[in-house]
């Protein structure tokens, strides 16, 4: 692929910084609490893993199974899209094996435990960070490609974003006690999506195959259910005082559908 600067390049670039933002934008709600809250804390987890999970299996991993399709029949397509989801389960559980848990540390009594929060922030904001680099890419490509098709994706992907940002905000908030350290983590991982689209347009787009895609799309999904499910949902419970779990995964799966149906 050529690299080409034309109007096009401009607008596909203002369009993946544009949904970037919104990465912020779910964090600034953090600026109006005057102090970390556990219940707070609990319900924003809930909400980032009600959220990921429900992208991740509706969304993503049909983005996945898409980009196969386009290359398989269908029956093949679907099985190499799960091998791929469940190659990131596998992949994401063996980074969080490598990485020393600080689980066995906290008592039941105690959910009170900095570092534990600070690792849950941290593999959110990584496992959010490698969502948005192919994420950015593809909006990219398709606004440089038409924007009329790549404006309306950008848009449903800005909406995608703000839970994003909530996901990795508060935990950063609640370990750390500084907004501006929950800002600057959320705003670099959105930088992760304008940086996507470029490193992918100068360097990797003769290889970005429909097949890379679908791998990608697909580890990302199982990678993302398994941080949901293995650390932002035991956590949350750990610090709920009542409901706040189940009512955040389920206000984080209604955002999410909402953006999904308003988009289709």
């Amino acid at each position: 692929m050529d690299i080409y600067f034309g109007p096009n390049f401009t607008i596909a670039l203002a369009v993946c910084f544009a949904a970037a933002l919104s990465t912020v934008l779910g964090s600034v709600f953090v600026l109006f609490s005057k102090e970390p809250n556990p219940r707070l804390l609990a319900f924003g987890l809930a909400f980032a893993g009600g959220a990921m999970v429900y992208v991740s299996l509706v969304e993503i991993f049909l983005k996945a199974e898409t980009s196969f399709a386009a290359i398989y029949e269908p029956k093949p397509a679907y099985l190499y899209a799960t091998l791929a989801f469940f190659a990131g389960v596998l992949l994401i559980a063996i980074v969080d094996r490598s990485i020393p848990n600080p689980h066995g540390a906290i008592s039941s009594t105690n959910g009170n435990d900095q570092s534990h929060i600070k690792r849950v922030g941290l593999l959110a904001a990584l496992a959010i960070t490698a969502h948005n680099l192919p994420e950015g890419l593809a909006t990219f490509l398709a606004t440089l490609d038409n924007p009329v098709v790549g404006i309306p994706l950008a848009a449903a992907i800005a909406i995608h974003n703000i839970p994003e940002g909530v996901s990795i905000a508060i935990p950063v908030y609640y370990a750390t006690g500084s907004k501006n350290k929950a800002l600057i983590a959320t705003g670099l991982s959105a930088l992760a999506e304008p940086a996507g689209a470029l490193i992918g347009y100068a360097v990797l787009a003769p290889f970005l195959t429909p097949t890379v895609f679908a791998v990608v799309f697909g580890m990302i999904a199982g990678a993302m259910v398994f941080l949901a499910l293995d650390e932002l949902l035991p956590t949350a419970k750990r610090y709920a005082k009542g409901h706040e779990t189940v009512y955040g995964i389920v206000t984080g799966m209604a955002a999410l559908a909402a953006s999904l149906v308003l988009f289709k």
